[in-house]
């Protein structure tokens, strides 16, 4: 019985190591961000900072920007990417964690410059729309569709954002594109610059629902810089939200921490955002993990407090492993000792139909040689049933069929000393 015990210990412990090697997560994880000192590439950052906390080492791929992220999830080369509002990424490759804070479409000019606030006017003008594999310059490629201005009605650069701003003000543009978080590195250093303004554009609205995947915001009067104070009044801006996105395979763990992290950076509030506005599920324009949904909407489970992050985070996926262990396994474990016990008495009775077939013979009459063949037979049945090693609680059965042959053996006998008679 102890060896039975041992061997159903041991069912139960491969199927826990079993449930615990699929539920722990891999240490790391690729998210594309975009080029080194953009703004993803610093909010990615505060992510790894706060995966760094569960030993989780979050590898940063520098990018161009949105588009190339989304080619680098389609081709299943980064686990996760920040996507900016409207790149599209194919369903079956990705899915959103949620919209987790607001990129507006900002327009720098030079102070003084006379450019109109209209932008289906603007014709003639050097801009810097944004280089290829960005973000912003599909952005703005549609922008320029939603105003009816075609590519060629004006002159397009691709000079990297941090030296947009002195461009403007060496007169080699006159606009720059930004899409990004007003607080950006490089967008706060081109605020400090008292030559240049943001440009508020006319009809906001309206162009914004041209966009079918923008926004509008409204950003105070300072909200961008107390020093010089821009914007001088509020200002409606176009704006879009960018999005954390995962591969739909990636380990529900992980894609449990990433929602954690974007919950931790995002929820509070912002000069753009309330607080909880993001991450949200509303702006992410695509399908929305389903781990990620119950933890935006439901938040950390109170099993959080009480186990480990990957198990906490899966703790439904824990039940559905172990159902089949508490339905199927458990159920078995209960049948071995009926199994083991059947065993024991079956090395017993597989001799019992030699017994009845001797049985059969005595009442047919058998002459003496017959006889002595049986009792020889039967000798040698109970000189087998004797050496049967069995544990004590199977010994009466073992007792009983000896006792049967001894029967059969004094029956022959006297059915011996007859015929001699």
């Amino acid at each position: 019985m102890r060896l039975w015990i041992l061997i159903g210990g041991a069912v139960a412990l491969a199927v826990v190591v079993g449930v615990l090697a699929r539920l722990h997560p891999p240490g790391r994880l690729l998210l594309a961000a975009g080029p080194v000192g953009g703004a993803y590439e610093t909010v990615a950052q505060d992510y790894a900072a706060i995966l760094a906390r569960d030993d989780l080492q979050l590898d940063i791929v520098d990018t161009a920007g949105s588009v190339e992220n989304a080619d680098l999830l389609n081709t299943g080369q980064v686990d996760a990417a920040f996507l900016q509002g409207g790149i599209r990424v194919d369903p079956g490759k990705a899915e959103a964690v949620g919209a987790v804070f607001f990129e507006p479409i900002i327009f720098l000019v030079n102070a003084d410059a006379d450019i109109p606030r209209n932008p289906a006017l603007w014709t003639g003008l050097r801009i810097n729309s944004g280089a290829p594999g960005s973000g912003t310059a599909a952005a703005f490629r549609d922008f320029e569709k939603a105003v009816g201005l075609s590519e060629a009605q004006n002159a397009h650069a691709s000079i990297p954002y941090a030296d947009a701003a002195a461009a403007l003000l060496a007169g080699e543009l006159d606009i720059a594109v930004f899409v990004a978080p007003i607080e950006a590195p490089y967008l706060k250093a081109a605020y400090d610059e008292p030559g240049l303004r943001v440009l508020a554009l006319d009809h906001v609205q309206a162009i914004s629902r041209r966009l079918e995947y923008a926004t509008v915001v409204t950003v105070p009067a300072g909200g961008m810089s107390l020093d010089p104070v821009l914007p001088p009044q509020p200002v409606d801006l176009i704006a879009l939200e960018a999005r954390l996105v995962v591969r739909p395979d990636l380990h529900p763990a992980l894609i449990n921490r990433l929602t954690m992290a974007a919950i931790e950076l995002h929820s509070t509030r912002g000069i753009l955002a309330d607080p909880g506005a993001f991450p949200n599920l509303e702006g992410a324009g695509m399908v929305v993990s389903n781990t990620a949904r119950q933890l935006i909407l439901d938040g950390p489970s109170t099993w959080h407090n009480w186990l480990p992050y990957w198990i906490a985070a899966q703790i439904n996926r824990v039940l559905l492993l172990l159902l089949p262990f508490f339905f199927i396994v458990v159920p078995l474990m209960r049948l071995l000792p009926l199994a083991y016990a059947y065993a024991m008495r079956w090395r017993v009775w597989q001799h019992y139909p030699e017994i009845r077939d001797i049985e059969q013979e005595l009442a047919n009459d058998p002459d003496a040689d017959a006889l002595q063949d049986m009792q020889s037979h039967l000798s040698a049945l109970d000189e087998r049933l004797a050496t049967l090693r069995l544990p004590a609680a199977y010994r009466q059965g073992q007792y009983d069929a000896r006792l049967h042959v001894e029967l059969v053996q004094k029956r022959i006998a006297e059915m011996q000393q007859h015929a001699r008679t």
